[in-house]
C-alpha cells in the first residue's frame, strides 16, 4: 500500500493565510484537504501570527470556508504574546496595547491593565506596549506606541509579519507597523509569534500531538519556527514563498518537505535520492557547483525543484551562500520501443 506523506505524523499544525486561504477565499481543495484530517485519524491545530481576531472569531471564518475548526484549535500570537509580556512585567502594570480588542483581552486575562492612549492621562506611567496587527491601526496608534517605548516601557510585538496576502496581493503586515516604531525609536521589541518556538509548542502540547508537521507558506515564519521547534516542516506553494525562494533558502529555513497543495499530504512524497555528486527525485536528477544547480528534468515539475534543492543543500550544508543559485533545465525525452 503506497504511504502517504501525512501517514509519518499524528497530526498538523497549519498556518492560515496562504494556507487555507488567501483574502476572503479558501486555497482550492485546502478545506477538503483539513477536513480528511480527522478521517484518517489526525489532529488538527491552526498556529497563526494574526493577533486581530480572538481563537473563535478565526474559527468561524474558517467554517464559513467549509474548514473543520473550533476556538480551541486555533492558537495566536496575540495569546503567546499577552503570556510573554506577564513574565517581563508586574501584576497590574500598565499596558498600552496597540492592536485589536481580542489582544485587550488577551493581555486582561493576564491580569494587566490594558490601556488604549496615554494622551488624556499624561500622568499615566506606561509600563509595556504590546503590539499586534489591526487594520484599524493609524499614524496616532504608533506614535503613542513610539513616546511610551522611548520613554522606557518594556516593549513585545506578536509577530513580525512584513507582509499579510490579501485577495488583491500583499498588504502591510504587523512587522512594517513595528519597523515604524522601532526606526522611530532605536529599540527592538521582543517577538511573541512565529519565526519563534512557542507557539508551536503550545498548539501541540494543547492539541495532544507527538509528532506534528508544521505546514506553512512563509520560510521566515512558519519553516524557521517549525525548524526552531524540532518539527518536520512542509513549504506548501500557494503563499508567499516559491520554488526559487525554497531553494535559496537561509539554512535554518530549509523545509523538510515541498508540496504544492495540501492535497499533497496524501500522497506519497518522492524519495529524493543521492548518487555521488547527483540528486535523483522522481524522473529529476540535479547537480550543484558552488553557484550552479543543473537539472535534467522539466522546470514546471516539483521533482525538479525537489532535486535541485537537495543538491543544493548539500552543497552548502551549514553555511547560506550570498547569492541565489544559476538554475538551468533539460528535458530528458524518453522513447518507447514499438511493440
Amino acid at each position: 500500500m503506497t504511504k502517504q506523506l501525512i501517514d509519518g505524523y499524528d497530526g498538523v499544525l497549519a498556518d492560515l493565510d496562504g494556507v487555507v486561504y488567501t483574502g476572503p477565499r479558501a486555497i482550492d481543495g485546502a478545506t477538503e484537504a483539513l477536513e480528511r484530517l480527522g478521517k484518517e485519524g489526525k489532529r488538527l491545530a491552526y498556529v497563526t501570527n494574526n493577533a486581530s481576531r480572538s481563537s473563535e472569531q478565526v474559527a468561524a471564518h474558517l467554517r464559513e470556508l467549509g474548514a473543520p475548526a473550533t476556538a480551541e484549535q486555533v492558537f495566536s500570537s496575540a495569546l503567546a504574546g499577552a503570556e510573554l509580556l506577564a513574565g517581563q512585567v508586574a501584576e497590574g502594570s500598565a499596558v498600552l496595547v496597540v492592536g485589536s480588542d481580542s489582544l485587550a483581552d488577551a493581555v486582561r486575562a493576564q491580569g494587566l491593565v490594558v490601556y488604549r492612549s496615554a494622551h488624556h492621562q499624561p500622568d499615566a506611567v506606561i509600563d509595556a506596549v504590546i503590539q499586534g496587527f489591526s487594520p484599524e491601526l493609524g499614524w496616532y496608534d504608533l506614535a503613542e506606541a513610539a513616546y511610551a517605548v522611548a520613554a522606557g516601557a518594556v516593549w513585545v510585538a506578536t509577530n513580525t509579519d512584513m507582509s499579510l496576502p490579501q485577495e488583491r496581493g500583499f498588504a502591510p503586515g504587523n512587522g512594517t507597523f513595528v519597523a515604524a516604531v522601532a526606526a522611530a525609536t532605536s529599540k527592538t521589541p521582543s517577538v511573541a509569534g512565529k519565526p519563534g518556538p512557542a507557539l508551536f509548542g503550545t498548539a501541540a502540547r494543547h492539541s495532544g500531538l507527538v509528532r506534528p508537521l508544521v505546514v506553512g507558506d512563509r520560510l521566515d515564519t512558519d519553516i524557521l519556527g517549525g525548524n526552531r521547534a524540532n518539527m518536520d516542516t512542509a513549504l506548501v506553494l500557494t503563499g508567499v514563498d516559491s520554488v526559487h525562494s525554497a531553494l535559496a533558502a537561509h539554512v535554518d529555513q530549509r523545509p523538510d518537505f515541498l508540496i504544492g497543495s495540501l492535497a499533497e499530504l496524501y500522497q506519497e512524497y518522492p524519495t529524493i535520492r543521492p548518487d555521488g555528486v547527483s540528486y535523483s527525485c522522481g524522473e529529476a536528477v540535479a547537480t550543484a557547483t558552488v553557484t550552479t544547480v543543473t537539472v535534467s528534468g522539466r522546470e514546471d515539475h516539483l521533482d525538479s525543484w525537489r532535486a535541485a534543492c537537495a543538491a543544493w543543500w548539500a552543497m552548502h550544508p551549514e553555511v547560506t551562500p550570498s547569492a541565489a543559485p544559476e538554475v538551468s533545465f533539460t528535458v530528458a525525452l524518453s522513447f518507447t520501443a514499438a511493440g
